[in-house]
């Protein structure tokens, strides 16, 4: 039977990808380094920050020090702290899904931003009281698609739900690296098209949807059989 539902965050609930490309292209953009839209879905959006400015400035051939690794994550959590003062960054259907999960099953969220942001955003929107467990970058020594936060959320989930395992848990992510991640944590998977097409999708998550509101208890329910 399924025991818990863990959530990613960035292009699950939040629909701020398009925030977070924006405010890496803007630090970067600063040590005059180009990034571009479709080298940031393509390349770098599994990564978490620390991860995505390592990364990116390697392929550039760049020498990055780990202060200057240090004050790219900083400057780039304050631009995008700006960045969401605009408007909602909820997806459609987001509020209801957490709402209907979290009164069937103990949420967590498992995710590779930063903790800051996160809780921002859900305080921001009144839903933290729905998530007793944050898993975040800072929280593992290895992020996505290295299994660490799913595990990780399996264990503290377990204070609210004794003897829980991986293969009692559904996740719901937006991308491959995040499914992979919770598929070798043990988990079932859902998928959900607010980043990539189905196509990009099936075959790693255990069903595909196209919109929140088919994530449902039943849903998730059946996912056990």
């Amino acid at each position: 039977m399924i025991r818990a539902v863990i959530f990613d965050f960035d292009g699950v609930i939040a629909n701020s990808e398009p925030l977070h490309f924006r405010a890496y292209r803007d630090v970067l953009a600063d040590r005059g380094l180009v990034l571009t839209e479709r080298d940031y879905y393509d390349r770098y959006l599994g990564y978490d920050d620390i991860g995505a400015f390592r990364a990116i400035a390697s392929d550039r051939g760049v020498a990055l020090a780990e202060a200057d690794i240090a004050d790219l994550v900083a400057r780039k959590a304050v631009r995008l702290e700006v960045l969401e003062r605009s408007a909602s960054v909820l997806f459609p259907g987001a509020r209801d899904a957490i709402v209907r999960m979290a009164a069937a099953w103990p949420t967590a969220i498992a995710s590779g931003a930063l903790k800051a942001e996160i809780l921002r955003v859900l305080e921001h929107e009144s839903l933290r009281v729905h998530f007793p467990v944050v898993v975040s970058a800072e929280d593992t020594p290895a992020s996505k698609p290295d299994p660490a936060p799913y595990l990780l959320a399996v264990d503290l989930l377990g204070a609210f739900t004794p003897g829980l395992r991986p293969e009692e848990c559904v996740a719901i992510e937006d991308s491959r690296w995040g499914l992979q991640s919770a598929r070798d944590a043990g988990l079932r998977t859902v998928a959900i098209t607010h980043t990539y097409p189905a196509s990009a999708l099936e075959g790693v998550a255990d069903i595909v949807i196209p919109h929140l509101d088919r994530f449902t208890t039943e849903l998730v329910a059946a996912l056990a059989r």
